[in-house]
């Protein structure tokens, strides 16, 4: 990855989408040739000169102080994942592509006491996923849920492979277009914390070749936190279910996030997981995913 062009395309994409009125500057008319604020007025709000800020908008951040950064979010409005994501980026590109020998690389098992926990989850679906949203691990109900991901037989599972590449996901997601925004957002949160994860990177190269949307939407450099939301899903075993989610970072296992969903008591969605974790507790030597393949050949029988 170019960092200075990542540090440089998110700058100008953020600029890009603030207006003189939004961040309370004069509008004295005539034509504008770009969208968006011009990197003078960017300057004149964070309080710097419009050559030092345009120097980092070309991605040299040699030097940039942290009183720097917050001035440039501040004028550029961001959000906490998008200061974070600015952070990350300069961080990388100051630190140097000379790391890169130095990175460690990610974790892809969970500890005994984390997976022990996570099972002993029974009641609502568990689905923990690192950085570049391969599933690490799921309690039983978390599989049965995300059954139609775990047909894919290639290895790690990915949520971004199975959105962008499987016919399945958009059968899956009811929202399946603004569930392809998130994960993107959320690639491209992880690039700016993890620049040297060459996993990382063939995944974002493979996804870039293979499916034109997640290009359009690599390029528009948005960024976001997995903390808390809702999913809303056509189960192809119990219908439609809309749940909300709590994402907890995994301090004894960086790097990796475990995602629990929950559905509104006396709700269908909440009915129609219990009768999910129930089908699920009668057959337990059979796999959710053995179990969803059957009853998709037996519905083709009947």
């Amino acid at each position: 990855m170019d960092h200075q062009d990542d540090l440089s395309q998110f700058l100008i994409s953020r600029r890009a989408k603030l207006n003189l009125q939004q961040v309370g500057l004069p509008d004295y008319g005539g034509r504008r040739r770009v969208p968006g604020l011009r990197r003078e007025e960017v300057a004149l709000l964070a309080g710097m000169s419009a050559e030092y800020y345009k120097r980092l908008e070309r991605g040299n951040a040699k030097g940039v102080s942290e009183s720097v950064i917050n001035g440039i979010s501040r004028a550029l409005q961001l959000n906490s994942a998008e200061h974070s994501h600015l952070l990350d980026l300069v961080r990388a590109v100051n630190v140097g592509a000379s790391s890169q020998r130095r990175a460690a690389p990610r974790k892809t098992q969970l500890s005994a006491d984390v997976l022990q926990t996570i099972s002993a989850m029974s009641t609502v679906p568990v689905f923990v996923q690192n950085g570049r949203l391969d599933a690490i691990a799921t309690n039983d109900l978390g599989r049965a849920l995300f059954s139609p991901m775990f047909q894919d037989q290639s290895q790690p599972v990915n949520a971004a492979r199975f959105i962008f590449l499987d016919p399945k996901a958009q059968e899956f997601y009811r929202d399946w277009e603004a569930n392809a925004h998130q994960i993107v957002a959320l690639l491209r949160a992880e690039a700016g914390r993890s620049p040297y994860d060459r996993q990382l990177s063939d995944l974002v190269g493979e996804l870039s070749t293979r499916s034109n949307f997640f290009g359009k939407l690599w390029g528009a450099h948005d960024v976001r936190e997995h903390r808390t939301g809702t999913k809303s899903v056509h189960h192809p075993l119990v219908g439609d279910l809309d749940l909300t989610y709590v994402g907890v970072d995994l301090s004894v296992d960086r790097g990796n996030q475990m995602l629990i969903f929950s559905a509104e008591p006396g709700s269908a969605s909440h009915d129609g997981l219990q009768i999910l974790a129930q089908w699920t507790r009668t057959a337990p030597a059979q796999s959710p995913v053995d179990k969803l393949a059957h009853h998709s050949e037996t519905r083709r029988d009947s």
